[in-house]
């Protein structure tokens, strides 16, 4: 069956997306925490979506080696990388750093739509290849949900002898902070629309929170002190029901620690990132994807930084960032 319009509608954005190279080609909307220690390095991820795969299959061979030495110069000593499929920046250091993804050491899941836990089934290719499983760390009213729309994850004893489903185990969280790998993740309780509860996680001064649509007056004082915050921002300009707008009024009352990071949704969509540093970074979702071209948005956001000093830029899929943790 073909579907068509009478009318044809051209979206220049949609236009550019066709390109596989180009920024306004976004999928869905994870992030990548390569934390080292003294136990060795982990691969952290948050969420895996329903387009996981492709992101991973694109971007995994890249980060083969990160040179750093054109990035930005802060104190003190790197001891993890935040790689965000649609966004890299780096900072510390001045030199090339391996970093080459194989393992998922963990997954840590923020709500349990889609584009959050869709791509779970695919996790089989690594543990079924690299390693013999991958703990999930998930909120029980998330898990809850998996347990109808993943049941044969869940409960692999309905699964036929020989076949070959990811390895999971499930690990309950509450809205208390708790460590994967040495690293201390804290819940950030926020509303993705009315009464659907989702989580934003803290780990260091980083503060993500990937699908929002109200922040809680109790959540607030948990993003004090974050250097760099990543929220949602679906549309450029307003708020939806269940995502933010391009906030320029939530950037402002973070904007004290410094960078600001704006973070959109996939598909040709948008949803945005905020930092507490003076960098924002942005990515679009679907209706941003119509909505915000990337070119565009990062002038507007530059002229942001010259008028209000509000240093902000939008990510694109497999940019990465250096971070200290």
């Amino acid at each position: 069956m073909i579907v068509s319009m009478l009318s044809p509608v051209l979206c220049c954005v949609c236009l550019k997306a066709a390109n596989p190279s180009d920024k306004n080609r976004r999928l869905n909307t994870s992030i990548l925490v390569r934390h080292s220690n003294s136990k060795g390095t982990h691969n952290i991820l948050i969420d895996a979506g329903k387009f996981f795969y492709h992101s991973a299959l694109r971007w995994f061979p890249e980060f083969g080696s990160l040179d750093v030495s054109r990035t930005y110069d802060v104190d003190g000593t790197l001891g993890g990388f935040l790689v965000v499929f649609f966004y890299f920046a780096v900072f510390n250091l001045s030199l090339t750093i391996s970093v080459r993804i194989r393992t998922i050491d963990a997954v840590i899941i923020t709500h349990s739509h889609a584009d959050a836990i869709g791509g779970l089934d695919d996790l089989r290719d690594w543990t079924n290849n690299v390693q013999p499983s991958i703990p999930i760390y998930v909120a029980k009213r998330d898990f809850e949900v998996m347990k109808k729309t993943h049941y044969y994850l869940v409960d692999t004893s309905v699964v036929q002898p020989g076949a070959a489903v990811s390895a999971l185990q499930f690990n309950s969280i509450s809205e208390e902070p708790f460590f994967v790998h040495g690293l201390k993740f804290t819940p950030l309780p926020v509303w993705h629309g009315k009464g659907y509860r989702s989580l934003g996680f803290r780990f260091g001064n980083i503060c993500y929170i990937s699908d929002v649509s109200d922040i809680p007056e109790e959540t607030y004082p948990l993003l004090e002190g974050c250097e760099l915050l990543i929220m949602d921002a679906l549309r450029p300009d307003r708020s939806s029901a269940t995502h933010f707008g391009l906030p320029r009024r939530k950037c402002e009352k973070f904007n004290p620690k410094g960078h600001f990071l704006l973070l959109m949704l996939p598909q040709p969509q948008s949803r945005c990132i905020f930092t507490n540093m003076k960098t924002a970074i942005l990515q679009p979702d679907r209706s941003m994807m119509h909505l915000m071209d990337h070119e565009e948005v990062n002038g507007y956001l530059t002229k942001l930084m010259e008028s209000e000093g509000l240093d902000a830029q939008l990510s694109y899929d497999g940019l990465s960032v250096a971070v200290r943790l």
